[in-house]
């Protein structure tokens, strides 16, 4: 009898330490950590001051990321392989012990790490994430098995994006204004060079091309007081500025580098990007959608898709149509003291940027929340500008678009046009995205 008690006591004891012990797998971290780290990152591109375009690129490469572990993992997950133009197939590493969300998130800093000049700044939110899981009870094992599964990923991720031919933009002739009647040229007060001119060379994710989704030219330059043009420039011109619209302006600025007249001085006031602003939306849906963490992931990496192909959209539209902005228009040809509510930024104006970027994150927020998805604003919060309540994804993105208008930085019809290609855009990657 007692050695009969004594097995039951060894079978009780393997069973504690064995039935009751959890695989790697099933650690849990936060979904919310995923908005951490494209937060992370968008403070390193303040840091480095990253162009627009630029951003998208590297929120885009780092979530594909994360979400190849996640499609390595979870069947209900499939690869971008096959999906995403010239997508390799991902090799997954022969580890055994490892956290596939830790991993994933890991996988984003290492690859946003190795791609953001100021990368290394990432390292101590690494170290803070590690030191978390560590204390809610993940073993060395299963860290050090995740760090060397996201360093595996990341590799293979780093690859296809050194592919994508944006290192060979430097490469390129530095671009000139045109010089003509009509055409974009540097503005007060900087007069900055022009922003990513080269950028509709590089590979696109889901597009045929960057031109694919070009739309009608723009309202064509004129002097004569009658003209299409010239009505484009009064209805500027003669913009009331509203309180409320400059509220809306102030909202929706996100130019990374603005100067800011002190006295003497012209001091640089530093800002997140259109793309980074729309990240923090999909942080603030997914918080509030309460999404696992690898639906999470998927929505970032889709919105991201959407924000690098509909930069490269619209940048191929600039540089092509290369047309004046209204602050360089108006104070020619209609009054030499006006000045806009807004820094007008260091590139062509058609199309607005943010009116086909805001309306392509829209789409893709919408498919993945619904039309009524009624949702609070804080991202701007910590740049000192009150919240803003929205109705919707595509309510936001109007009042995104009109922003430029009355911030003194576009004409209508970039603005509504952009809409219309933004909206095209998000269609396009969706449709892409969920193809079987």
């Amino acid at each position: 009898m007692v050695k009969f008690a004594n097995v039951l006591f060894v079978i009780a004891v393997i069973f504690t330490f064995t039935g009751c012990k959890k695989t790697p797998k099933d650690n849990k971290v936060s979904p919310e950590t995923i908005g951490q780290v494209t937060l992370q990152m968008t403070d390193v591109m303040v840091h480095d001051v990253t162009n627009p375009p630029l951003s998208a690129r590297f929120f885009a490469y780092a979530c594909l990321a994360g979400y190849e572990v996640i499609a390595q993992n979870d069947s209900a997950y499939k690869s971008m392989n096959g999906i995403l133009n010239d997508f390799p197939v991902i090799s997954k590493p022969e580890i055994t012990d490892y956290s596939i969300q830790l991993t994933s998130a890991l996988a984003m800093l290492e690859t946003a790490k190795k791609m953001q000049p100021s990368g290394s700044l990432l390292q101590k939110y690494q170290d803070r994430l590690i030191d978390s899981c560590r204390t809610i009870g993940f073993s060395d094992e299963v860290i050090v098995g995740s760090q060397e599964y996201a360093l595996e990923i990341s590799k293979q991720i780093l690859k296809y994006a050194k592919a994508d031919k944006y290192n060979r933009i430097s490469n390129f002739p530095r671009y000139e204004p045109k010089g003509t009647p009509g055409a974009w040229y540097p503005t007060p007060p900087g007069y900055f060079p022009p922003v990513e001119p080269y950028f509709k060379t590089v590979r696109p994710f889901t597009l045929d091309s960057s031109s694919q989704f070009q739309v009608a030219p723009p309202v064509a330059f004129s002097e004569d007081k009658t003209s299409g043009f010239f009505k484009l420039m009064k209805q500027n011109y003669d913009d009331k500025k509203e309180p409320e619209h400059r509220v809306m302006a102030a909202f929706w600025d996100c130019n990374p580098f603005a100067l800011e007249n002190k006295g003497h001085l012209l001091v640089g006031m530093k800002k997140i990007s259109p793309g980074a602003h729309w990240m923090g939306i999909t942080a603030i849906a997914c918080k509030q959608g309460k999404t696992d963490f690898a639906r999470t992931l998927l929505i970032n990496t889709s919105v991201a898709i959407g924000l690098m192909d509909s930069f490269m959209a619209c940048w191929d539209e600039k540089y092509r149509s290369n047309r004046i902005r209204p602050e360089t228009a108006i104070r020619k040809y209609i009054d030499p003291t006006w000045k806009p509510f807004l820094q007008t930024p260091p590139f062509p104006e058609y199309l607005s940027g943010h009116s086909v970027i805001s309306s392509t994150s829209a789409v893709i927020l919408t498919h993945y929340f619904g039309d009524n998805f009624v949702y609070t604003d804080t991202v701007e919060e910590r740049f000192n500008l009150k919240p803003r309540k929205f109705k919707s994804f595509l309510a936001a993105a109007q009042e995104s678009g009109m922003s430029r208008f009355y911030g003194g930085i576009h004409f209508m019809d970039a603005i509504e046009n952009g809409q219309k290609q933004g909206i095209e855009i998000g269609n396009w990657v969706i449709g892409t995205l969920n193809k079987k």
